[in-house]
């Protein structure tokens, strides 16, 4: 009698702690994630990026983050009643760094694809862009994706694009860690051809007078999407509705033209 007594004290005290566990686990769903709690009590957002990467984030002539990503990200800060903080990282470092608390957000031009999902956690998309081929003017036989077997191809490592540029069977695929290292490359006829971002491509020709030119169709389509640690949906909900409200008000469009020239593609 003592035992069964004993055991169903002990099953009792089991259920009480599962029941507590659970209760906790429901509470703590409900709050969120740490993130937006960090991001509250010091009223600053931390964004990581390359800051190599014009005209999306870069450095200017005074030491300073600009682009379309900083002032983006300025944007969602303010409508968070929070300041941005940016910290440069190699691109290889932003998943690794974001899952280690080193900042709180990435908003880096990083494609949303499924194998990404299984590390973090993306916002809404806020660009919808493509990938295409990036030659010398003097270049005639690379027009297509398939044109670039046999090619030495540049990409940035670990992105979407050198996905791309590997789905082609021969092709030398070579990796940077950052675009200007490509481009250069490139001129420099170290490589056939690169594949980066329609607009990048466009914006970096443009802007320095590169004798370069593009491929008029897309070898892949993107939406980008920004990056938060897995487990904080309270955070990411904050910053959907922000930009939500960016793309309402017509400041996304305005920020878009002032770095484009032109009007953000909607679908």
């Amino acid at each position: 009698m003592r035992r069964i007594l004993v055991f169903i004290s002990l099953v009792a005290m089991v259920s009480m702690l599962l029941v507590g566990c659970g209760a906790s686990t429901t509470t703590s769903e409900k709050q969120g994630g740490p993130v937006w709690s960090r991001i509250e009590q010091a009223k600053v957002m931390k964004v990581a990026f390359e800051g190599t990467y014009p005209p999306f984030n870069y450095q200017n002539e005074q030491k300073q983050f600009a682009g379309f990503d900083v002032d983006i990200s300025n944007e969602i800060a303010k409508r968070l009643g929070v300041k941005a903080e940016f910290i440069a990282t190699p691109w290889e470092g932003l998943i690794g760094g974001l899952q280690a608390d080193k900042f709180d957000i990435v908003i880096a031009q990083m494609s949303i694809t499924e194998e990404r999902k299984k590390s973090v956690d993306f916002t809404d998309p806020y660009v919808n862009t493509g990938g295409v081929l990036i030659t010398r003017q003097d270049t005639n036989d690379i027009n297509k994706l398939e044109d670039i077997k046999d090619k030495k191809v540049g990409v940035g490592g670990g992105t979407t694009f050198e996905k791309v540029a590997r789905s082609v069977q021969g092709a030398d695929v070579r990796t940077y860690k950052s675009a200007g290292e490509y481009f250069t490359d490139l001129q420099n006829k170290r490589l056939d051809v690169i594949i980066n971002d329609s607009m990048v491509a466009a914006y970096r020709i443009k802007q320095n007078n590169l004798p370069l030119k593009t491929s008029t169709t897309f070898v892949s389509k993107d939406l980008i999407g920004m990056a938060a640690k897995q487990g904080n949906g309270d955070f990411v909900e904050k910053v959907n509705k922000a930009l939500a409200e960016i793309k309402q008000d017509g400041t996304y469009e305005q920020l878009f033209i002032k770095w484009f020239g032109v009007k953000p593609v909607t679908e």
